[in-house]
């Protein structure tokens, strides 16, 4: 079975996860999907693409699937890892890129929300960023995806509780484009994406990759780059990793030591 539903009709590539059985987890199996979709979407000439969640569901992605994650020693979330690499699928992908939330948001699956170019969604959507929470390294890429989207103490809160967070303080913020209610939701996002489809697209793409370039322009020396490196391995390779990934497997709350 297909783990999304991909729909390509008037310019508007549609991927509509459909992996409710584990709370629609981006898995390898599911993130491939996400990747193949939007490369048949770019062949096909598509000008915009939605990444949505099933009408009604309850939960719009349950992040990172934990059970791919290593038990220690190696990162968690290196350079081909199956977000890594959908996120940049998304990045690259020549139009806009729109996120279509109902539900809550947990783990990963905020990172894959704020790499999206527009976010549109419902009032009862939530965020909740939860690495602190399993005890896992997040990477420098990933971080900028927080950094670029969010202001930095908002980012901070986010990442530092773990706890939900609402899509209305969110929308305050500027980091949600539009709050638009469940039953409208899919009218409103389809006229948002039609409207763009009918731009130039050779125009579009041109300045999504230049804000994109601009947006990860930060001056980071080779020591630096070392030391951010350094740190995460000291995260990754401590006792409290494993006792994260563990205790979330094993259903139960976690027990950090610093160690």
């Amino acid at each position: 079975m297909s783990l999304i539903n991909a729909h390509l009709a008037e310019g508007i590539g549609s991927i509509t996860f459909n992996y409710d059985f584990k709370r629609n987890a981006l898995s390898e199996a599911m993130t491939g999907e996400i990747a193949a979709a939007l490369a048949l979407f770019t062949q096909e000439g598509a000008r915009v693409a939605v990444i949505r969640g099933q009408p009604g569901a309850k939960v719009w992605s349950a992040g990172h699937s934990v059970d791919e994650l290593p038990t220690g020693g190696h990162d968690p979330l290196g350079w081909k890892d199956s977000l890594r690499m959908v996120i940049r699928e998304i990045e690259a992908f020549p139009g806009p890129v729109i996120a279509q939330v109902g539900g809550s948001v947990w783990g990963g699956a905020c990172e894959l929300v704020f790499a999206c170019d527009l976010i549109v969604a419902t009032p009862e959507a939530t965020f909740a960023a939860t690495p602190a929470k399993l005890g896992v390294p997040y990477n420098a890429t990933g971080l900028l995806t927080f950094l670029n989207a969010l202001p930095l103490h908002l980012a901070k809160e986010l990442l530092f509780t773990g706890s939900p967070m609402g899509a209305a303080r969110l929308e305050r913020q500027g980091v949600i484009n539009h709050l638009v209610s469940a039953a409208e939701i899919d009218a409103f996002v389809h006229e948002l994406a039609k409207g763009m489809a009918h731009n130039a697209p050779l125009s579009i793409s041109v300045i999504k990759e230049q804000l994109r370039i601009l947006a990860g322009a930060h001056a980071l020396s080779p020591q630096d780059f070392e030391r951010i490196q350094g740190l995460r391995r000291v995260v990754y390779n401590s006792a409290d990793y494993a006792e994260g990934i563990h205790a979330f497997k094993q259903k139960r709350k976690p027990i950090y030591r610093g160690q």
